[in-house]
């Protein structure tokens, strides 16, 4: 790291230039190519991707978004002519809108259908050209102003689905500046100098940029969901300003300890810049063991979120020097260059430890066992609510009062009843005579089954072919698309009505449909997850096993990563499924957990953990390998590290709770969840928890068997600013590991 801080520093300009070319080459690509996402919730093996898969050949041509127009005539009939008049021209207008490639009139016989049984509540089907994050925003918004025109005394008219509700998301990039802003703020307090302030930020932001449009690009050539790109920035913004932080900050203490500029930046790439990279792979780490769930949506995900946070990374470790290089000493605020003139160099540059911090470490030291029994109970009692946690969709309804698009849900189950806004898909593969007859009888058959208020065969279009033998029924369950009467419903289609209808022919049904497949999406998902938690525990202490060379400190991390997210989620429960505090907070109605939200926080709370953990245990050992003085090397870390750790920990707290802003249900979950994490994660945890453990265990915490250190690998994570003298370790707990080697 130091031959390559070297490097950096001796070729500035060109490094500067390569990350320049690097973010305008990559935004500007990424503009020209456009977005080609593929939001598509398909789970192999599913009976709701294999009724997609049949639609998705069958009948091609339906691939556009659909969307609707409700309106209620308070006062009468939606066929009145004054409201009739009203409607029809608006449907006229909309139907010449840009994008717009269909529009079903209520008044139309296709759309007979579409008018309530008390005739005051009607919709219309709008069918676009293109999916919703294909569309501009722009013609979606004239058609939204051109619907609210339509609005008289007693008529209501709100308009529903997707693109309305992206259309009317806060304007892209506020949750992101929101964040940043904060970002800055916090470093300024934490620095004292404009020009340390930047240096993150821009760090973070060249990072964000290119790693984002980089992910549009991939999308052209592999399955990149809309969502990635929210989650790429919600996590990129924090580690990417997080991670510069800690470089910067050892670099600082390299000049407040008289090295020249040049002298400091490479001492702290070849310090703190160890500690990145191994901060940083283990995020990546996380995060790609989202292959092994094998969900093609996931996947996306991954490839877009470990490519943000590897360009981080290089970000902090190429582009950071350069810039440190460029700076010279005006890291150093103004005051803090004079003292450095008039007093000299500080002793070991170990100014991050002020006396505030080393009197809380010394009180943990003498009250390890009360302290730490109050911050378990703390994390017990917040883990709690975790064991009510359901997977599901959130939809619309779960959109604030305030929003047109809940208005429209509300309208919707209101004139036609709960399960409307969520109906059910049953796609039949007919292969004769008698597959027809069978057809027809299940048909019959589901619309006497108890919880179903009414199924109809649609009318799609015989096109000879698959889409002959294809018949499809929508089926509208009594309850909500959320309610787990409509689950036990589709379990009930599946395993009972559907094979006894089907038996005895080659008839083939499959229950599809957004409800059905975000059902067995959480599904799968649940069924995987102790897995998948288990792989990334194990994989998190294998790579502290080899940075720290020591039996417990990963065995603790692991511990305390688990104590962690099980709070965290807690959180979320009491929150989003209880609806705790949503009024106040202003974030709609309560709803179970997004069904893929688990796997994705996981990996990303596992590798922001491990971040902390190893800053704060890399000290710990760097001061037990001078000392061997466990109580010392314990107390001195946690001082030494708790005024960085507490200022990233406010940073991301800062960026991940601004994605509330964004609108978006699944951004404002994984923003609050990650901000509650990394919360207690810095707070509770590691500045409380996990010092008053390891003063418990005393000597024990080093200890490494013999054998065991012969066959481990060395790993220089965060080596000392001094040099140390190699210690063997044995099978005594007294003895301790080999020191680590620059």
């Amino acid at each position: 790291m130091a031959a390559w801080a070297r490097w950096c520093l001796k070729h500035r300009i060109a490094v500067l230039l390569l990350w320049l070319a690097a973010l305008f080459g990559t935004v500007a690509a990424a503009v020209t190519a456009g977005t080609a996402y593929s939001n598509v919730f398909k789970i192999p093996g599913t009976g709701s991707s294999a009724a997609f898969e049949r639609m998705e050949k069958a009948f091609p041509d339906q691939a556009g978004d659909v969307d609707t127009i409700v309106w209620e005539n308070e006062r009468g009939d939606v066929r009145d002519p004054a409201v009739r008049e009203r409607i029809t021209a608006l449907l006229a207008d909309v139907a010449r809108m840009p994008d717009v490639g269909k529009v079903v009139s209520p008044y139309d016989p296709a759309g007979a259908t579409q008018i309530s049984d008390n005739h005051r509540i009607a919709y219309a089907q709008i069918t676009f050209v293109k999916q919703q994050f294909e569309l501009d925003k722009a013609n979606t918004k004239r058609l939204i102003d051109r619907a609210e025109k339509a609005r008289a005394p007693g008529l209501r008219v709100e308009l529903g689905g997707p693109a309305i509700a992206d259309a009317q998301n806060p304007p892209a990039g506020l949750a992101e500046t929101v964040g940043i802003v904060a970002a800055g703020v916090i470093l300024f307090f934490a620095f004292g100098s404009l020009f340390a302030m930047l240096l993150p930020l821009v760090s973070g932001i060249f990072a964000v940029g290119t790693g984002l449009a980089t992910a549009v690009l991939l999308s052209h050539v592999t399955g990149i969901p809309e969502v990635a790109t929210l989650l790429g920035s919600l996590i990129g913004l924090g580690v990417g300003i997080d991670y510069a932080l800690f470089i910067v900050t050892r670099h600082r203490n390299g000049l407040k300890a008289g090295l020249t500029p040049e002298e400091a930046a490479v001492r702290a790439l070849d310090t703190s810049g160890r500690a990145v990279l191994f901060a940083g792979g283990t995020v990546c780490a996380a995060l790609l063991t989202l292959f092994t769930v094998d969900i093609s949506l996931l996947d996306g995900i991954a490839i877009a979120t470990t490519l943000v946070v590897v360009l981080s990374v290089l970000a902090a470790s190429t582009l950071l020097p350069a810039l440190l290089g460029f700076l010279g000493t005006r890291t150093l605020s103004r005051r803090e260059r004079r003292a450095l003139a008039d007093s000299g160099p500080q002793s070991g540059g170990t100014s991050d430890a002020g006396r505030g911090a080393i009197r809380y470490a010394a009180f943990v030291e003498r009250h390890p066992r009360a302290l730490g029994a109050v911050a378990l109970a703390v994390m017990a009692a917040l883990a709690i609510p975790v064991f009510s946690l359901r997977l599901g969709a959130n939809d619309q309804g779960n959109q604030r009062t305030s929003q047109t698009v809940r208005q429209a849900y509300d309208l919707l189950a209101e004139g036609f009843g709960p399960g409307f806004n969520g109906p059910l898909m049953m796609v039949a593969e007919l292969n004769g005579p008698q597959d027809a007859q069978a057809f027809d009888t299940l048909v019959d058959h589901v619309r006497h089954t108890p919880g179903v208020v009414r199924a109809d065969v649609l009318p799609l279009p015989a096109e000879g072919g698959l889409a002959a033998a294809t018949r499809v029924v929508q089926v509208v369950p009594t309850t909500s698309p959320q309610a787990e009467a409509t689950d036990d419903l589709i379990d009930r289609l599946r395993d009972r009505t559907v094979p006894d209808a089907a038996r005895g022919t080659t008839l083939k049904v499959h229950i599809g449909g957004e409800t059905a497949m975000q059902k067995d999406f959480a599904a799968v998902v649940g069924d995987r997850l102790p897995g998948f938690v288990a792989l990334i525990v194990g994989l998190g202490a294998l790579l502290m096993l080899l940075a720290f060379r020591s039996v417990l400190v990963p065995l603790t991390a692991a511990v305390m990563n688990l104590i962690a997210a099980a709070a965290s989620f807690g959180v979320l429960v009491a929150i989003f499924q209880w609806g705790w505090g949503m009024d106040l907070l202003g974030l709609g109605k309560e709803g179970p957990i997004v069904s893929f939200l688990p796997v994705i926080m996981l990996p990303l709370l596992f590798g922001l953990s491990m971040d902390y953990q190893v800053f704060l245990v890399s000290r710990m050992h760097e001061e037990w390998l001078h000392t061997r003085d466990n109580a010392r090397a314990v107390r001195m870390g946690q001082a030494g590290t708790g005024r960085v750790i507490n200022s990233a920990a406010l940073i991301m707290i800062f960026v991940f709770s601004s994605f509330i802003l964004t609108g978006d249900r699944e951004g404002m979950m994984a923003g609050i969840g990650l901000a509650g994490a990394v919360a207690l994660d810095a707070f509770i945890l590691r500045m409380l928890l996990v010092p008053a453990t390891m003063h418990l265990l005393g000597r024990a915490n080093w200890w490494l068997p013999a054998w065991l250190d012969k066959l481990l690998p060395h790993l220089a994570v965060d080596p000392p600013d001094r040099p140390v003298t190699p210690v063997l370790a044995d099978d005594h707990p007294s003895d301790q590991p080999k020191a680590m080697v620059r």
